[in-house]
């Protein structure tokens, strides 16, 4: 979809391109139910003021911009580390944009696209519930990594691996260890992404062995913390602790949620895996270095940043043959996790 000129505001509000200035540089040499319109206007159709309208004019900017959504997740570093990489060696400009929790990254690309003249946008995180018709106001490619975009579209671009698949993958050799009373961190109700595919993944395991469902063992999120971080795997972990809940297994949607349920069974004097059993999910180092070492799905992060910046440049040239791209993960064993079945022999 293509973006709206200044005229086109201007016409769209039934007055002049100096008025439809003067609004959106806060004149006082306008009446404001005027301005008031102008505003809403600029709003609904999503203009962009471009300060620097006239040299863009004259130079074709060759930016891609990453859109990266939780940027205090580790998961990210070696993918950002790729995208620059592959990027800057294609001549390109690189842009990250940290787009915060609570923002729209579409909104997010809509303004960055105008004011940097992007050539392609990557999506890192978040965006799995947007309509193809919110989508369709961006006027560049876009490929969507590590989330499964499917619900949006055939022509969507994305590349990830199969969240519930793999958490599915996870949970069953949870079950196959003899763990009956599993315990879940993840993310809040409201999430759409990631976390509630891998809770997906969850029931249907515990589904395939004949376990119930059980709410009271699912922890969501606080929303004071960063959704996967260390800080609310400890606080929900210490929150299952003092609910008296019975269990004999927690896992985590992410391996630094792990460690911070790890951390909390620690000060509360248990021990890993003797008392319970630990696994997290994304294959990060911390998981393979930490004391004991985190069983978890491993995700092919660098593999899948090379593909994703392979299929960016194959839309800008408009010759992508594959549009969507589903990695295997890998189910590592550590040290955190044991098996039941010995104590009934």
């Amino acid at each position: 979809m293509e973006q709206l000129t200044i005229k086109e505001v201007a016409k769209l509000c039934g007055v002049g391109v100096s008025t439809v200035s003067r609004a959106i540089n806060n004149h006082p040499d306008i009446n404001e139910d005027t301005k008031q319109m102008v505003m809403d206007t600029i709003k609904k159709y999503h203009y962009v003021p471009n300060n620097s309208a006239r040299n863009l004019k004259r130079i074709d900017s060759n930016t891609i911009a990453v859109l990266i959504k939780g940027i205090s997740n580790p998961f990210f570093t070696d993918m950002i580390q790729v995208f620059e990489r592959e990027i800057t060696k294609k001549k390109y400009s690189f842009v990250l944009q940290h787009v915060e929790e609570f923002e729209d990254e579409v909104d997010v690309a809509i303004r960055l696209e105008k004011e940097k003249r992007l050539k392609g946008i990557v999506f890192l995180g978040g965006l799995s519930n947007h309509t193809a018709e919110k989508l369709e106001q961006l006027a560049v490619p876009f490929v969507i990594s590590t989330v499964n975009a499917a619900a949006l579209g055939q022509d969507c671009a994305y590349v990830t691996v199969d969240d519930v698949r793999e958490s599915c993958k996870m949970v069953e050799y949870l079950c196959r260890c003899g763990h009956r009373k599993i315990a879940m961190l993840s993310a809040g109700r409201e999430d759409a992404s990631i976390g509630s595919q891998r809770l997906e993944g969850y029931k249907k395991a515990l589904e395939q062995f004949g376990i119930a469902y059980d709410e009271e063992l699912v922890r969501r999120t606080k929303d004071r913390y960063p959704t996967y971080s260390m800080e609310n795997g400890y606080a929900l972990t210490k929150e299952l602790l003092e609910s008296g809940k019975e269990f004999t297994c927690i896992y985590a949607s992410s391996d630094s949620m792990a460690v911070g349920a790890c951390k909390a069974l620690f000060d509360a004097g248990k021990r890993i895996p003797q008392d319970y059993s630990v696994a997290g999910y994304d294959g990060l180092s911390i998981a393979a270095y930490y004391e004991p070492s985190i069983t978890t799905i491993r995700q092919p992060r660098r593999e899948m940043a090379e593909a994703t910046i392979k299929l960016m440049f194959d839309l800008i040239k408009k010759k992508a043959a594959n549009k969507q791209q589903i990695f295997e993960a890998e189910l590592v064993v550590g040290g955190s996790t044991r098996s039941l079945q010995e104590n009934q022999e």
